[in-house]
């Protein structure tokens, strides 16, 4: 029996949340809805949703602050919805955690395939029971889990994917474009800079000083790969 998954919805206005709880209800999935930040952080710690979309801008707490605490206790997957154009709006919160983000307005079917690819890829990164070593990393794959020098390390699903495929791979160099069409399946357009953004943040967990990568290294004009 194929699993039902069950989406957060965290936005301040009740249209939004009603037509995404209707909609995602017809797609096959169970939803919940929270209308700021701070009863998302209540409803996400008791309910244990599989995906949450998060709006950015809410009273008494806005979604930078809900990923902020959020990503202190869980890796679940988040989609920001955002009217904010700004670009550096954007790289903040895939730098606090978030996974994807897409634009206000948006088209329902384009926001279905985003949230069909994270999940797909959250699949994948539990799959298989391997275990992946190099040096001080210990990457389990079924556990979801990284340890640095015996120390967890708490990832995103999409810092999960891309570490592993650096690890299964060491050496080879990875394009941006390849890179972000393993976490997004060709499903829709995405941002190379979204890459740049997830690559810093695993350095920033990963070396000891990210300046001067031990592990993942860029390849001037080509992309990044795994030093071995």
């Amino acid at each position: 029996m194929e699993k039902r998954y069950t989406i957060l919805i965290v936005d301040d206005k009740l249209s939004i949340t009603q037509m995404l709880k209707e909609y995602l209800e017809e797609q096959g999935f169970d939803t919940l809805v929270a209308d700021n930040g701070r009863n998302a952080l209540y409803t996400a710690r008791h309910h244990k949703p599989d995906l949450i979309l998060l709006d950015i801008m809410m009273p008494q707490m806005n979604g930078y602050g809900f990923i902020e605490l959020y990503r202190k206790e869980s890796h679940v997957p988040i989609i920001l919805l955002t009217a904010k154009l700004e670009e550096e709006d954007k790289v903040l919160g895939l730098n606090l955690g978030a996974d994807d983000y897409v634009t206000k307005p948006f088209g329902l079917a384009e926001l279905l395939a985003r949230i069909r690819a994270v999940l797909r890829r959250l699949d994948k990164a539990n799959l298989g029971s391997e275990v992946l070593r190099f040096g001080d990393l210990s990457l389990d794959i079924k556990a979801h889990r990284l340890e640095l020098a015996g120390e967890s390390i708490a990832l995103t699903p999409s810092e999960f994917i891309l570490l592993r495929l650096f690890m299964e791979q060491p050496k080879r160099v990875f394009s941006r474009l390849e890179l972000l069409e393993a976490l997004q399946e060709d499903d829709f357009e995405g941002s190379e800079n979204t890459i740049n953004v997830h690559i810093r943040n695993l350095r920033r967990k990963l070396e000891p000083n990210p300046k001067t990568p031990q592990y993942i290294e860029t390849v001037f004009g080509l992309g990044y790969r795994f030093k071995s």
